[in-house]
């Protein structure tokens, strides 16, 4: 019983994960600026890579591989916002400006 609802647990959490991946990607070839472009690969990198590892982490089981895992998890949350968040702030003291909308 408990072993069904680990593997349909496990199964959610890649499928929520490979939406947000494929969402992410949609978002970085279609949104118009550089501004929203970054912010559809961070919600990528924050939202699906991580539910795709704890996935991962289910299907397996707890092993020395799912701590690693964890340890990678973290690293994804710590990094990602942050060089985000420095490279669109680079952009902007180098003058790339947002695309102002037609009203």
């Amino acid at each position: 019983m408990l072993e069904s609802v680990v593997f349909y647990l496990s199964q959610l959490c890649l499928v929520l994960g490979a939406f947000f991946m494929i969402c992410g990607a949609v978002g970085v070839v279609r949104f118009p600026d550089f501004y929203t472009r970054m912010h559809a690969a961070g919600v990528l990198e924050s939202l699906g890579a991580p539910l795709i590892i704890l996935g991962v982490i289910l299907l397996h089981g707890w092993s020395l591989f799912s701590v690693k895992l964890i340890f990678l998890i973290i690293l994804l949350w710590v990094t990602g916002p942050t060089a985000t968040h420095i490279v669109a702030k680079s952009a902007f003291l180098s003058g790339l400006k947002p695309v102002k909308r037609k009203k």
